[in-house]
């Protein structure tokens, strides 16, 4: 269990009554089986309007967050597709489910015979009080089979990387909507803002953005015309997502389910950019996310408090009333949502392990509202990530990182940022408050030392709570000749393999921990 205020420790029976309570007194009242409208965006941060982002419009979902409540120190898990999805749908960390790395490259959920009780999920848990279960677009979590979804369209012509058709993808939710009077679960996965960033497509946005309209974002550091270009890409995606998701929430309105129907509104992680996707820094981490609960009188609400995706679970479950498995790592947001102040977490935890085996490199973290302290597991390598978006890979390095010459261009403080990004040390140290952008690591200082022993301290609390068997320096000597292995044999010519005929044999050991 996570370090949690003594206050949150109420029964589920109390917090349910305390809730129908508190409802009651404010004049309104549960839903009964309420829909659930779960959408999921690709490779954003928290760039929206509602977020306070300067250079994007995004109207709809603005409005959302008019009509709901917006976290403003939401976090995922891992800062890769899988881990992040993973969590969100299973209620816990990478390391407690097995989706270490991403499904492309055969990571896979622990099998039910490798842990003490079945993975739950969303969709088996809804599925079993009742509910219809639907998905649109990618899964991208192994084995597919443990998701038991009623529908599941997935067509490359209209939603994938390279096809982002919104109206398409608003009309098949709403005839998954309006085909059945049973409650529903239905969770709508968009590919904006992956790469590659498209200008336009399908007509959206109807005028693009231009390098000139935008700057690159802080947390990358460098500013040069050409990541001015890409951010105006990354922005026509948001806005394309943006007006996808005002077409949906437009056909539940007309299907007259809305008034019935919570809707969350995130992302899997953060932007695509150095710094961001893959790493373990806010830019990575943090993200958007919004819920809006008809029943409930909540508009324009901000909360502060630290949340995760470990949390949507747990959420779902209480305002489903549906038995939620005390297996799970996150705690239900309802109670965030009362009029009266409520006690939460002090820490939030992360972690990364791995996309493709290439760029395996074990990190945690965790944090307060003021201070964050990362731990680097491995000390004889550079972090291969952070090499590939910085414009040296031997592979070929990503579009949107920032070049060798970019970072040469940047002064002395933005160069020492690089060096740490590709080459960290055992522990870092930011704050947050001062230093957002985690620019100026304080691991070391004397003036610190008591804020980075507490912080240490938590993690390994966490650590234990939540059994990481990486804490063993035996199973992480283990998974890291297993990488090594994999990629000397299979990814030697390219970052993403000749083949996949391996087989990772992690979930032996990781999983009896």
């Amino acid at each position: 269990m996570e370090n949690l205020c003594v206050c949150q420790g109420f029964s589920r029976g109390f917090q349910n009554l305390y809730l129908a309570s508190c409802l009651k007194k404010s004049g309104t009242y549960l839903m009964y089986n309420p829909n659930v409208l779960l959408i999921v965006s690709e490779d954003n941060g928290p760039h929206l309007g509602c977020y306070g982002d300067l250079f994007v419009d995004t109207p709809h979902l603005d409005q959302l967050a008019a009509e709901g409540i917006r976290f403003s120190n939401a976090y995922t898990t891992q800062a890769v597709c899988s881990p992040a999805r993973a969590s969100i749908l299973t209620g816990l960390y990478p390391h407690q489910n097995g989706q270490i790395g991403l499904a492309t490259h055969k990571y896979a959920m622990f099998p039910a015979h490798a842990v003490e009780e079945n993975l739950p999920n969303i969709p088996s848990l809804l599925k079993a009080n009742g509910y219809r279960t639907g998905l649109i677009g990618k899964l991208h979590i192994n084995p597919e089979s443990e998701f038991p979804f009623d529908l599941w369209w997935n067509d490359p012509s209209s939603i994938s990387f390279a096809n982002r058709d919104m109206q398409k993808t608003a009309q098949v939710a709403e005839k998954f909507v309006t085909e059945s009077n049973t409650p529903f679960f239905l969770m709508v996965n968009y590919p904006d803002a992956h790469l590659p960033f498209h200008r336009q497509q399908f007509g959206l946005p109807k005028v693009p953005y231009e390098a000139e309209d935008v700057e690159t974002l802080p947390f990358v550091g460098v500013d040069t015309p050409r990541l001015r270009a890409q951010t105006a890409d990354y922005y026509n995606c948001i806005s394309r997502l943006d007006t996808g998701v005002g077409l949906l929430l437009d056909r539940l309105q007309q299907s007259g389910k809305a008034n019935n129907t919570v809707v969350i509104f995130t992302t899997d992680h953060g932007a695509q950019f150095s710094r961001g996707k893959t790493a373990i820094y806010e830019s990575g981490l943090k993200i958007p996310f919004i819920l809006r609960w008809p029943s409930i009188n909540s508009e324009s609400l901000v909360k502060d408090e630290l949340i995760s995706h470990v949390d949507v679970l747990s959420t779902i479950m209480e305002v489903t009333g549906t038995d939620c498995p005390d297996s799970v790592a996150g705690k239900s947001l309802v109670p965030l949502i009362q009029e009266s102040p409520v006690c939460w977490r002090e820490y939030l935890f992360a972690e990364w392990c791995s996309a493709h085996p290439p760029i395996y490199f074990p990190q945690r973290s965790v944090r307060d509202q003021k201070f964050k302290l990362i731990l680097n597991l491995l000390q004889d390598r550079p972090s291969p990530s952070a090499i590939g978006y910085s414009g040296e890979s031997s592979f070929g390095s990503w579009e949107p990182g920032a070049s060798v010459a970019e970072i040469a261009s940047a002064d002395k403080q933005i160069r020492k940022v690089y060096q740490t990004y590709k080459n960290p040390p055992a522990e870092e140290l930011y704050d947050l408050e001062n230093d957002p952008w985690e620019f100026n690591n304080l691991a070391g200082l004397p003036k610190y030392e008591a804020e980075q022993h507490r912080l240490r301290d938590q993690l390994r609390s966490w650590q234990e709570s939540t059994k990481d068997a990486l804490l063993n320096p035996a199973h992480l000597n283990r998974l890291t000749e297993e990488h090594n292995t994999i990629v000397a044999e299979y990814y030697q010519e390219s970052a993403w393999g000749k083949s996949r005929a391996y087989e990772w044999c992690y979930a032996k050991y990781l999983s009896q921990h």
